[in-house]
């Protein structure tokens, strides 16, 4: 029997259900995950609209905790337009139209008006969330879907909603649907104006030379200009990715549609966000750097910070790429203001522990297998590997070696960090002192460049990598016989 934790923004909600297994945001994020728990699933209530919210942040920590949940982050996120289209057939629609009341509110797949019902379950099973809110738009023939708050509902409709959390808590969850597609098309996701891409123009037309020797034919795309993805029966994402974003938008477009796709949402999901990442480490013993959240600036938070760490600590945005959103702080007053400003725009913030070294091991891992090793070397005169503030000397050097050079050490923890993310295309940031590897982060879209990442390998890079995208294209259309 599964263990099932309803999740509320304040204690006044918790009091106001007064159902069982009911707690605050803060109390999950603080009390869980526990050692020996039974499998558990979350009914996340807080307030989702808002990214980085702790509604965004509760279901990505139960994510990382390998709690079931509702909503996941990825029907968050599809949920955030403010005019999605439910996309109902011809004939759905034509029911639709009789109905008296043009909208309705669904708690989960159940709807009070029975002529609603069967539009209702179509609604949750395509976009499972305890709330959906339903409307029919008579002048365009549509039914918008939107998501719902707990704070939205009053009198009956929140009797209604928690006759439906009392019996949907007890009940067996049904969530997602899976969709078959197969071809031998792909599409390479570019962004022609990118500053730092992960991959250049050289690297690119490897890629597709090397697609082309695994029976893929490879078009180099844009956001404006991948028009239908479902035309593809691969997409792989050579574009810097982030979830409020044109990448993690067109992965979980091309997955629906049953598309080989790298990055993966779900990776894209897991790696852009360091809370998920340091959560997930920690839960699954991956060996990292001591590492606490925080969600605010009092004076008791600054002293259990300066008990638990000595100067200089580092912060952390949740979300960031090439050092971007990481700050070293040097003393209590720096700390302070520090975390101000970065609470202004995330509701979580990461502190970790300091630790130089001369460089950064990046292990490139593919499918669980690293494939390419590199040093990478801090910058001139900075604690980091990019410097943005430098404009001469903006990043340090590297040397490429065989991953059978790389320390066992380093590569034990490199492969143990991907485990927790999937079998996507990885980049392992992992510092090494004294024989002791400490992972930084794993980046679900690597750099792979020319006559650096390749150094070693050269051609054969890319052919590895074309091949596991051969091999997946095989494994789909064996499951579509």
């Amino acid at each position: 029997m599964l263990k099932t934790l309803i999740v509320v923004e304040s204690t006044a909600l918790v009091e106001e259900l007064g159902l069982p297994n009911t707690l605050t945001f803060e109390r999950y994020l603080q009390d869980y995950p526990k050692r020996d728990e039974p499998k558990t699933r979350i009914i996340n209530l807080c307030n989702t609209e808002q990214y980085l919210s702790k509604g965004y942040y509760c279901s990505l920590l139960a994510e990382a905790r390998k709690h079931v949940v509702q909503p996941t982050v990825k029907t968050i996120n599809a949920l955030r337009s403010e005019t999605l289209d439910l996309n109902l057939t011809a004939k759905q629609l034509s029911e639709v139209a009789k109905i008296a009341n043009v909208s309705t509110w669904v708690f989960f797949g159940k709807t009070n008006e029975a002529a609603w019902q069967k539009v209702g379950q179509i609604a949750h099973k395509k976009y499972p969330a305890p709330i959906l809110h339903l409307e029919y738009l008579v002048e365009t023939n549509q039914v918008r879907i939107k998501q719902g708050s707990l704070s939205e509902l009053e009198g009956e409709e929140k009797q209604a909603f928690l006759a439906q959390l009392t019996s949907h808590a007890e009940s067996t969850w049904h969530i997602g649907q899976t969709t078959k597609h197969a071809r031998w098309e792909m599409a390479i996701l570019v962004d022609p104006n990118e500053p730092s891409p992960p991959s250049d123009k050289e690297a690119i037309a490897k890629f597709v030379k090397a697609a082309r020797k695994h029976g893929i034919h490879a078009e180099v795309k844009t956001p404006e200009t991948l028009e239908d993805v479902s035309q593809y029966d691969a997409l792989f994402i050579r574009q810097t990715t982030a979830i409020d974003h044109v990448t993690y938008k067109l992965a979980s477009k091309a997955e629906a549609k049953g598309i080989v796709v790298i990055d993966d949402a779900t990776s894209i999901l897991r790696c852009c966000n360091k809370v998920f990442l340091h959560d997930a480490f920690s839960y699954n013993k991956v060996p990292t750097l001591k590492t606490v959240t925080v969600s605010d600036k009092e004076a008791h938070t600054l002293e259990q910070l300066e008990t638990t760490f000595s100067y200089p600590m580092v912060l952390k945005m949740p979300e960031g790429s090439f050092s971007r959103g990481v700050f070293k702080v040097k003393d209590k007053e720096e700390l302070e203001a520090r975390l101000g400003e970065l609470l202004a725009e995330s509701a979580l913030v990461l502190v970790q522990e300091f630790l130089y070294t001369e460089y950064d091991w990046r292990i490139g891992v593919l499918n669980g297998r690293a494939i390419y090793a590199c040093r990478y070397f801090m910058a001139r005169n900075h604690w980091q590997i990019y410097n943005h503030n430098s404009k001469r000397f903006n990043s340090g050097g590297w040397e490429t070696l065989p991953t059978f050079e790389v320390p066992r050490a380093v590569l034990e923890a490199a492969l143990k960090a991907c485990k927790v993310i999937g079998k996507g295309l990885y980049g392992v940031d992992v510092k090494e002192l004294a024989g002791k590897a400490y992972v930084i982060e794993v980046n679900d879209n690597p750099s792979i460049e020319t006559k650096v990442e390749d150094a070693y390998l050269g051609d054969e890079l890319y052919m590895q990598i074309m091949a596991e995208f051969q091999r997946r294209l095989e494994l789909r259309g064996k499951d579509n016989d």
